[in-house]
């Protein structure tokens, strides 16, 4: 379908309120220069699995000449809503928001089998919205880990009669305890002269599977003259209920972060979650249409920045310490292309003493996780994984650093995987920038 074609669109009333804009359909001229930079196509070479191709199917459905058929379905649930064909795209069409769009409209006319259907009502509509379930959940799992009993299942040949669920017990991260929930409510105060005062997002499952990445954070921000706030009263983001098309759960939860931070003055509201990030940054898109939080959150969004955008805006603390690796950098995939943060990664990890930056290939391709999508599309996020490392594995580093707690998971589950050489001998194959920051600063003691 040309171009021509697009702009007569005529989309049918009966729709969903959020489902894909004509305006933004129109947008796609079909010329096809996204195709390369999506990863499903990539490894599938169908272009009904390309941004070109949903994009085409998005009009079908929006025109009535097509159904929700499954094999709509498999085509809108097998892409990662990584975005890339946002920054390869001439024509500024913004892909995110329609996968979005198109994933809310299921959401809404589409019913999951049983029991599916509760345990993502559940899970989205309860546990992620649920500071005590997530504590329960971490000290439940942290038992299972360190009392043995994760060995001795893997060791059984248990996990192999267990279908699904067991080809994806390897994702499943190091709970953490303390959790970081116990710093909600707590000032840290700036080390020497307070230069900014900042608030630094929690988010949900983070805060028990990334709790040590919290805390380094919130040391670095010290180091460099922050006072840090973790407010009380804040949650969940909203990023996976927006992406699984649960929007008016994620403006829930986008409204409530919005009372819960611009209570007080702050210079900067700091998100270490790529992802996360990406979805906090579109609020005032998210709450477009909502008089009475429209303003505010366009105010909130002028004040979030990504821990690496923050630090790289900022005068660096260079009293470091050496950290002697040689260390590889995969974007994540809504920092890069959603956000449009690439190079101030790099900029930070460069001014680490006596750490060797090497650039991978392809390091703004995916690497599978998207979120979920690594347990809910394990077998092409595995696909989608291989390709990944074998470009890791090409520069052979000792540790993969990420901006992206997700990107963190399926990367060390890869470089165990597939890794090769000192990266598959590494206890810890993936750190965040942060965590290598905080590391350089603990060793100039």
């Amino acid at each position: 379908m040309g171009a021509s074609e697009t702009t007569a669109l005529h989309v049918l009333p009966n729709r969903h309120a959020d489902a894909p804009q004509q305006r933004d359909l129109d947008k796609c001229v079909h010329c096809g220069l996204c195709l390369n930079a999506c990863p499903t196509y990539r490894e599938l070479g169908v272009e009904m699995d390309s941004p070109r191709g949903r994009i085409y199917q998005m009009v079908q459905v929006a025109t009535g000449k097509a159904l929700m058929d499954e094999g709509y379905l498999e085509h809108m649930a097998l892409c990662l809503g990584c975005r890339a064909c946002e920054t390869a795209c001439p024509s500024g069409v913004e892909y995110g928001k329609l996968i979005e769009a198109t994933r809310t409209e299921i959401q809404a006319k589409v019913r999951r089998p049983f029991p599916w259907g509760m345990v993502e009502d559940f899970a989205y509509g309860t546990l992620l919205q649920s500071p005590l379930l997530l504590r329960l959940l971490a000290t439940g799992l942290w038992v299972y880990q360190k009392s043995g009993l994760e060995a001795l299942v893997r060791a059984s040949g248990l996990l192999k009669l267990m279908g699904p669920l067991g080809k994806i017990e390897h994702l499943t991260p190091e709970a953490q305890l303390p959790t970081f929930f116990t710093q909600y409510g707590k000032v840290f105060f700036a080390e020497g002269e307070r230069k900014y005062r900042v608030a630094l997002l929690g988010g949900c499952i983070a805060n028990v599977f990334f709790a040590r990445l919290h805390e380094a954070t919130v040391r670095v921000l010290q180091k460099n003259g922050c006072e840090v706030v973790v407010p009380a009263a804040q949650g969940c983001c909203g990023a996976l209920h927006a992406h699984a098309g649960r929007r008016e759960q994620a403006r829930a939860l986008a409204r409530n972060n919005i009372d819960a931070l611009l209570q007080t003055k702050f210079d900067a509201i700091i998100s270490n979650t790529g992802g996360c990030g990406a979805t906090l940054k579109e609020y005032h898109e998210l709450l477009e249409h909502d008089a009475a939080y429209h303003d505010r959150a366009k105010e909130f969004v002028s004040k979030l920045k990504d821990v690496n955008e923050f630090l790289d805006s900022i005068e660096l603390n260079s009293k470091m310490g050496p950290v002697k690796r040689r260390v590889t950098y995969q974007d994540s995939c809504h920092l890069c292309h959603g956000q449009k943060v690439k190079v101030a990664p790099r900029k930070l990890l460069k001014a680490i003493p006596g750490l060797e930056f090497v650039e991978m290939p392809a390091s703004d391709v995916c690497c599978g996780s998207a979120g979920v999508y690594n347990v809910v599309e394990n077998e092409m996020a595995e696909e989608i994984l291989v390709s990944k490392m074998r470009n890791v594995n090409s520069v052979a580093p000792e540790q993969i650093a990420s901006s992206n707690p997700g990107c963190m998971i399926q990367l060390a589950a890869g470089s165990r995987k597939h890794g090769s050489g000192k990266l598959r001998e590494n206890p810890e194959p993936v750190k965040h920038i942060v965590e290598l920051l905080d590391e350089a600063y603990r060793n100039a003691r």
